[in-house]
């Protein structure tokens, strides 16, 4: 939802400050393909970066984490009992604990609970990019669409279609967080309106000048 929020307002906001700089109907769509093809790369290369160094971070964490089981494996068994009392369990249940984990898979339990790496929750860079860049697509797609379909009234229906779309956005977002719906949608409208005014403002401005 968040890309897809980037992809409505990053979109939109561009197709009205050109719009709003008197451009011609073509040119608003190329503004518009444009913005969404190199938004949605930079979206992907920039979590693909950001989630690799993540991913580059958690295996120098593994790797630390097995040269000690290798060279204190006692310490080791001691941390993550530790660990276990902090959590609530008394001191002969946690070592219990503890030894059995760490005979089943030493490196796994202190991952998960020593430095908070899991399966579900690790890093994956590709996913991640992919993910991005479908999903600012997919928002981005919303405004393009409203401006080719009403190419003489672009400004006025980019920006309905666009904020009828980041409404139902900011709703969507609140209801799956448990948060209140109608302050999610007004929230996510008020910095759109904010972003799409300063665009078209700027068009505005610039188009007047030349």
């Amino acid at each position: 939802m968040l890309g897809a929020n980037d992809g409505v307002l990053s979109i939109s906001g561009l197709m009205l400050g050109v719009a709003a700089a008197h451009a011609s109907p073509s040119g608003i769509f190329a503004a518009g393909i444009a913005g969404l093809v190199a938004g949605a790369l930079s979206m992907g290369a920039g979590e693909y970066v950001s989630v690799s160094s993540q991913a580059d971070t958690e295996r120098a964490d593994l790797d630390i984490e097995r040269k000690a089981l290798q060279n204190d494996s006692a310490a080791e068994h001691a941390e993550l009992r530790d660990i276990y009392i902090q959590r609530g369990l008394d001191h002969e249940l946690a070592t219990q604990v503890s030894r059995q984990l760490m005979a089943h898979d030493a490196l796994g339990a202190h991952a998960r609970d020593d430095i908070g790496i899991t399966e579900a929750l690790t890093a994956r860079p590709l996913q991640a990019a992919v993910t991005s860049s479908v999903s600012f697509t997919l928002g981005g797609i919303v405004p393009l669409l409203a401006g080719i379909l009403a190419p003489r009234e672009a400004i006025l229906v980019i920006a309905v279609v666009s904020f009828a779309f980041l409404a139902a956005l900011g709703a969507l977002a609140a209801r799956a967080g448990g948060a209140p719906i109608l302050r999610g949608a007004v929230r996510v409208l008020i910095w759109g309106a904010l972003a799409m005014g300063v665009t078209g403002a700027v068009g505005a401005l610039f188009g007047a000048v030349e």
